[in-house]
């Protein structure tokens, strides 16, 4: 049996566009539904967690998972430029009491790639005023993070800055990552530091960022070392340096890359791949949690993102076995690994490539909203009332 420290978090991780529905006032709902969108479907009413929520925490508590991962939406906070909604700062707080109440130590992420319409109209992060208005948004969000311990200011900033690049969305889906705006890159950074030091007002909070951690390999080949710092460090390794002194920093861990002398390699033809194209390789999470560790000089780590695009649920428990055993690991030789939430708590919105990829626990019908929860809920929470695997 292999033990995992005590007090250590087992949860599932959602995203508010991906699974609340209905999020009108945001940037990507305006990208669904514009002329030639790149996006297979609209979000639409998502798996109406909104709503939802109360059943979906109760199912994972009922499993045996002790910690939920959600974000609360900017777009709803803040509709209109200035203009705050009380009533949905309350629905927040109720989702953390909620959270509390089913005995689920809620993580918060505050921004989940999704930005008001307003803020993208008014210059996106590129605007001089982006990290003002940013830390404002954290200002009035704080005060419902009462008991709140893990804050993850920004999620992904590294897919982020890609996105903002410009290029197509669904290139998030290929083999070959967008070039990153690296001027979004820094504004990003700055309001992450902006938004710890509001967030540290608080006793008690913990405050980080969650990076995408690719597992770039090398293939060997002359001039293939070289083009993997070229090319791995402004998509990721440069964002887990910066987290050096955070409290905490999130690592989001799928699938691999090759990349050789020139440059990322399509994922081979012989290997087993997910409904995401990516190939299955569960070593990913340690690989990632590892990068993450040393590259911030020692920053404690919190899992809060790893899972497989599956219609075979049983493909999901192996993929999430072998993670689980390097992340073990990890923790063996030392590093500081405060807990593991999966992606995703249930079957969701997956940006341009629609509902067809599903990462969920919990499935759900997309006319009734009724819930399945999957075996593979059943597998991870009883690791999670182990303890141990």
């Amino acid at each position: 049996m292999l033990a995992f420290p005590d007090g250590f978090l087992w949860g599932a991780a959602t995203a508010a566009h991906q699974v609340e529905g209905n999020n009108t006032t945001s940037n990507w709902w305006v990208m669904e539904h514009a002329p030639g969108s790149p996006m297979v479907e609209p979000s639409g009413d998502a798996a109406d967690h909104f709503h939802r929520y109360p059943e979906d925490m109760r199912l994972l508590a009922e499993a045996g998972l002790n910690s939920y991962r959600f974000s609360v939406e900017w777009a709803r906070i803040e509709p209109e430029r200035g203009f705050v909604s009380r009533a949905m700062l309350d629905h927040y707080r109720r989702m953390i009491d909620t959270a509390r109440d089913n005995g689920l130590d809620p993580t918060v992420t505050l921004m989940h790639f999704t930005v008001p319409q307003w803020f993208q109209k008014d210059g996106f992060w590129r605007a001089s005023d982006a990290v003002d208005l940013f830390s404002r948004y954290v200002e009035t969000v704080l005060p419902i993070l009462d008991d709140v311990t893990y804050v993850c200011t920004i999620n992904e900033p590294n897919i982020a800055a890609m996105l903002a690049g410009g290029e197509d969305a669904s290139n998030l889906v290929a083999y070959g990552l967008p070039n990153p705006d690296l001027a979004v890159a820094d504004t990003l950074l700055d309001a992450h530091h902006r938004a710890s030091e509001i967030l540290h007002s608080r006793s008690g909070i913990q405050a980080g960022w969650t990076i995408a951690t690719q597992a770039f390999h090398s293939t060997g080949e002359p001039g293939a070392d070289e083009m993997l710092a070229e090319y791995g460090d402004p998509r990721d390794h440069w964002y887990l340096e910066q987290s050096a002194g955070d409290d905490f920093v999130g690592v989001q861990a799928y699938t691999r890359t090759f990349i050789g002398p020139e440059g990322p390699r399509p994922v081979a033809t012989n290997v087993e791949t997910t409904l995401t194209g990516w190939e299955f390789f569960p070593a990913a999470l340690e690989l990632g949690v590892r990068s993450a560790w040393e590259r911030s000089g020692g920053v404690p780590v919190l899992v809060t993102e790893n899972g497989i695009a599956t219609a075979d649920d049983t493909r999901r428990v192996a993929y999430t076995q072998g993670a689980l055993e390097g992340l073990h690991r990890a923790i063996s030789d030392g590093i500081d690994v405060r807990g593991y939430q999966h992606w995703s708590a249930l079957d969701n919105y997956e940006w341009a490539s629609g509902y067809r990829p599903t990462f969920g626990l919990i499935g759900f019908d997309r006319e009734t909203f009724a819930r399945s929860p999957k075996p593979s809920l059943a597998w991870l929470g009883e690791v999670a009332r182990r303890n141990a695997l």
